[in-house]
């Protein structure tokens, strides 16, 4: 139906439902293709065709109680017959044409305003995941547009961080053709391999792969995983130096480095590494945050269980070592606290930042999210698809 052939009542049926919103895909439904001819008769009884990408579309109750409230809150609508039914091929490829552009796009290339950071660590247990996914919805509460991505596939651990998997179950993400629309927690979009394991329960299964799988998952989470406009996309990497931090230097050459350590020598020692691979494959290293500082006790003083100074090393040896020559120095940029609650609300899956921000942990976390902020997204060198006029 074009906008000429509709009468008023039609028209103004059509403007309301262009004001709902696909929650997934976060553009009006009728600029999607989700809305067939709609009819409204004399007696303002309205046909709305609402067409779902998918059978079993997650999203589907809602969008059709908004569709029914947004035909009856329109002038002249006594009833409103909904009529759901699921896209032919022809109308899904449209869809995701739509969505994705004719063209399948490489996301977060070289030129994409989204700014790429991915979090490292030497070794594991030093809290990289939790601190990773509490940065990603900091970074959210501070306005932005944020993805993650549990590159972690060994040991991947964001979907029960933020909510996402409880009691062995796991939000799955919604599979359109060839894209896939991520679920989100707490404004962020997340995808993590753990979505991927049917119906097994994820505290009892392994994932184990060799190279060429893990840098083809790496690769189909960058290329078919639909985020949309992102400000920043995080990765959690796992631990080390190994396959899958060489394919993210490979596939994102851009993305800036952060640096997760505790305050122990030995977890700095191998922190450094991390960093200098990273360097190696062309990324920058933009910061080193330093968990597990101290843990607060009830007269004041600071329980330093694993010893001080870690952090500051590793800032040290990355700004004198010969790799940082032609590099930005790399800054401590905070010293997240042991705290009971930020790991309660790890366990949750209610992050503390969410719901504890006074907590000592929750509030280094979101001044290192003020200070990632604050930076916004650089523009030098990148393209942004305009053409000056004469």
């Amino acid at each position: 139906m074009t906008e000429h052939s509709r009468n008023e009542a039609e028209q103004r049926l059509w403007d309301a439902l262009s004001l709902v919103n696909d929650p997934e895909i976060h553009r009006p439904i009728t600029e999607l293709g989700m809305v067939g001819e709609l009819r409204v008769d004399a007696a303002g009884a309205a046909d709305v065709p609402l067409k779902l990408t998918i059978a079993g579309c997650p999203a589907a109750q809602r969008i059709e109680r908004e569709v029914t409230e947004a035909t009856l809150g329109t002038s002249g609508i006594t009833v409103a017959r909904v009529d759901v039914s699921v896209m032919s091929p022809a109308e899904r490829q449209a869809f995701v044409e739509t969505v994705r552009g004719p063209a399948r796009p490489v996301q977060f290339g070289p030129d994409s305003l989204t700014r790429v950071i991915a979090v490292t660590s030497g070794k594991g247990g030093v809290g990289k995941s939790s601190l990773t996914a509490s940065l990603a919805v900091a970074l959210a509460q501070q306005g932005l547009s944020v993805g993650l991505i549990d590159a972690d596939v060994f040991g991947f651990s964001i979907p029960g961080i933020l909510g996402l998997s409880r009691d062995g179950v796991t939000e799955q993400p919604t599979r359109v053709g060839e894209m896939i629309i991520p679920p989100e927690a707490h404004g962020v979009r997340v995808i993590s391999i753990g979505m991927f394991l049917g119906d097994a329960d994820p505290r009892s299964t392994a994932v184990s792969w060799r190279g060429p799988m893990l840098h083809r998952t790496i690769e189909q989470f960058l290329r078919d995983v639909w985020f949309g406009d992102l400000d920043v996309l995080l990765l959690d990497l796992p631990p080390g130096t190994g396959d899958v931090a060489i394919s993210v230097g490979q596939l994102l050459p851009q993305a800036e480095v952060l640096v997760i350590t505790t305050p122990q020598e030995a977890a700095a020692d191998v922190a450094v590494r991390s960093a200098l691979v990273a360097r190696q494959t062309g990324q920058k290293v933009i910061g080193v945050i330093e968990n597990m500082s101290g843990l607060a006790q009830p007269d004041g003083s600071i329980l330093e269980l694993f010893g001080t100074g870690g952090g500051a090393a590793v800032v040290d040896r990355l700004n004198t070592s010969e790799s940082a020559s032609g590099q930005q120095p790399v800054r401590l940029l905070g010293s997240v606290p042991l705290s009971p609650d930020f790991r309660e609300g790890g366990d949750s899956g209610e992050p503390a930042v969410l719901t504890s921000p006074e907590d000592p942990a929750a509030a280094v976390i979101l001044g290192i999210a003020a200070k990632i902020a604050s930076q916004g997204r650089g523009l030098a060198g990148r393209s942004l698809g305009v053409t000056p006029r004469a």
